[in-house]
């Protein structure tokens, strides 16, 4: 049986950390949906992502994406968000919006295009520096289009050389990010296209390279929980951008599409220690809500991951070591099975009550009246997002 006061100690301590651009409007190829409420600036993002901190508990840090939410004094945003009870988290350059970027970044075969690119990724290191950053998380939009656009060997040094550089203009506790993205926006060869890609330039780069691992970012049928295992067996899983697609990178809610494969994913994330503070494994939602409220939408994928992280911890891992060196298939699938079945939904209202908030997250906001308030307030206004 597992302590039921050990599962609460492990939610409570577990931190997910949502993402600046999901507040803001976003959408399709083909249309951006315009929301109200939603924010107008930088200084408005960070004010909502308090919010959903304020009705979860455990989101205390919101993530960075630049230049969308360039401000001229970062260290005036950080007291910000210190005042608001949340901190800066992860820093996401932005090397694939110009039209400079139309053949990559740093793998673009024009020096001074990689040049440019590079010089924008050490800006985000010393954005880093003022906000207090860990991780910068790094994901590139190159690739090719067509055979013999460009030399495949060639875009790789290129990648590995502008990697180095970032590398060694880090600090302190500070770390890089590599994900990885099966296909889009190039269409024949993506220069980061899967996991091994990625964990073989966090390998040459060393302590402070890791891969991030993006839910959406796989072929169907890939086994994400067999990635996550083994990246953590091999300490270079720095962390995930939570989020569920049905056919590409929908960027929809977390455990919105199979959420058996979330629990699965946090099932190893368990097993392997993953949940420990020690392991420094980043758990970060990558999410564009475009036809759904901004807020709700997010305190949602807070608890979903919640959810599957409190199943996963009630599996039974004496049984499941017992059946499975037997051999016994049947009984060491019904120890995942019957955590998966169990309703988590009574331990967690306890543990919110212990930490003093509500223990209906959703219906609580809705209560709150939050929304008429920023609806009411940001009315006029240009809001900030991607696309608007």
């Amino acid at each position: 049986m597992t302590d039921q006061s050990a599962v609460k100690a492990a939610l409570r301590a577990q931190h997910i950390e949502t993402p600046s651009w999901a507040y803001g409007n976003s959408g399709t190829r083909f249309k951006v949906f315009a929301q109200e409420g939603v924010p107008r600036d930088a200084y408005e993002k960070v004010d909502d992502a308090a919010t959903v901190h304020r009705f979860t508990g455990v989101a205390p840090t919101v993530a960075l994406h630049i230049p969308w939410d360039r401000v001229d004094d970062y260290g005036d945003l950080a007291r910000h968000a210190k005042e608001r009870g949340i901190g800066l988290g992860a820093i996401n350059p932005n090397v694939f919006q110009e039209d400079d970027y139309r053949l990559g970044s740093v793998c673009n075969p024009d020096e001074a295009v990689r040049r440019k690119a590079l010089d924008h990724l050490l800006e985000c290191v010393e954005i880093m520096n003022v906000t207090g950053s860990r991780d910068l998380s790094l994901w590139f939009a190159d690739g090719t289009n067509y055979p013999g656009q460009d030399s495949v060997r060639a875009r790789q040094e290129r990648l590995s050389e502008a990697l180095r550089t970032v590398r060694d203009r880090l600090s302190g506790d500070q770390r890089m990010l590599l994900e990885y993205k099966l296909f889009e926006p190039a269409f024949y060869t993506m220069d980061v296209p899967d996991w091994g890609t990625s964990y073989a330039h966090c390998v040459d780069l060393g302590d402070r390279a890791k891969v991030l691992v993006d839910t959406g970012h796989h072929a169907p049928g890939v086994n994400i929980e067999f990635i996550v295992a083994f990246l953590l067996h091999r300490d270079k899983l720095g962390g995930f951008h939570f989020n569920s697609r049905f056919y590409a990178d929908d960027d929809l809610m977390v455990g919105a599409a199979d959420p058996y494969q979330l629990f699965r994913i946090m099932v190893e994330i368990v097993l392997g220690g993953g949940l420990d503070a020690s392991a420094g494994v980043a758990f970060m939602l990558d999410q564009c809500h475009n036809i759904e409220p901004k807020i709700p939408a997010l305190i949602r994928s807070v608890l979903n991951v919640q959810e599957a992280t409190a199943k996963a911890l009630l599996v039974d891992q004496d049984a499941l070591r017992a059946a499975q060196q037997n051999g016994d298939v049947l009984e060491a699938n019904a120890a995942l099975t019957d955590a998966f079945a169990t309703d988590v939904r009574p331990l967690l209202a306890e543990l919110r009550e212990d930490m003093g908030i509500d223990p209906d997250p959703l219906s609580a906001y809705r209560r709150s009246g939050h929304f008429e308030t920023i609806r009411d307030a940001r009315a006029g206004g240009a809001a900030a997002g991607w696309g608007a």
